[in-house]
C-alpha cells in the first residue's frame, strides 16, 4: 500500500497568511479552489493554454494549473479578489463600461495579466496590452474592447484598430 505524502505549506493569499496541507502532486489551482475556497481562478484546459486559472505569484502571472502547490510555499499569491481592496480597479471599471466581456469566464485571468502589465508599464501601448493578455483565451468577444479598456484606464488612449474603425477608416 502506497502512502501519500502530505506537506504543510505556508503562503500569503490575497494579503492573508495561510497554512494548508497539500499532497505533493496537488496543483496550486486545486489548493486555491478546494482547500481555500477561492473561486476566481477557473478550471479551464488544465494544460496552461487558456489562462483562465491565472494568478499572480509574487507579482508575476502564472497558470495555477501548472504550478505545484508545494512550489507556492513561502510565496505570495494574489487572485482577482486580492486586487479589489476598495472595490473594483480602474481597469475592471473600464471593462464594465466598455462591455469588454460577455460570459466573464476569462475576466479574472485577463484582469490579473493587465494588473501585472500596469505594475511594470503604467501607461502601456496597445501592443504591450495585447502581448500581456495573449495567453488568455476569450471565446465570447474580440480582444479590442479589452485592450481599449486597459488603455482608457491607464490614460493611454485607445487602440489603433478601434480608432481607425470609429473614424470610418477601413482596413
Amino acid at each position: 500500500m502506497r502512502t501519500v505524502t502530505r506537506h504543510q505549506i505556508r503562503t500569503i493569499v490575497n494579503g492573508e497568511p495561510t497554512s494548508v496541507e497539500v499532497e505533493a502532486n496537488d496543483v496550486l489551482l486545486d489548493m486555491l479552489r478546494t482547500a481555500l475556497g477561492v473561486k476566481s481562478p477557473k478550471i479551464g484546459c488544465e494544460r496552461g493554454d487558456c489562462g483562465s486559472c491565472t494568478v499572480l505569484l509574487d507579482g508575476r502571472t502564472v497558470r495555477s494549473c501548472l504550478v505545484l502547490a508545494v512550489e507556492a510555499d513561502a510565496h505570495e499569491i494574489t487572485t482577482v479578489e486580492g486586487i479589489e481592496h476598495d472595490g473594483l480597479t480602474a481597469v475592471q471599471e473600464m471593462m464594465i463600461e466598455q462591455s469588454s466581456f460577455q460570459c466573464g469566464f476569462c475576466a479574472p485571468g485577463i484582469v490579473l495579466a493587465a494588473a501585472e502589465l500596469i505594475e511594470r508599464a503604467p501607461r502601456p501601448t496597445a501592443d504591450e496590452v495585447r502581448e500581456a493578455i495573449a495567453g488568455n483565451l476569450c471565446r465570447c468577444t474580440g480582444y479590442e474592447s479589452i485592450v481599449d479598456a486597459v488603455l482608457a484606464a491607464t490614460g493611454s488612449g485607445t487602440s489603433a484598430t478601434t480608432s481607425a474603425t470609429s473614424s470610418g477608416a477601413s482596413s
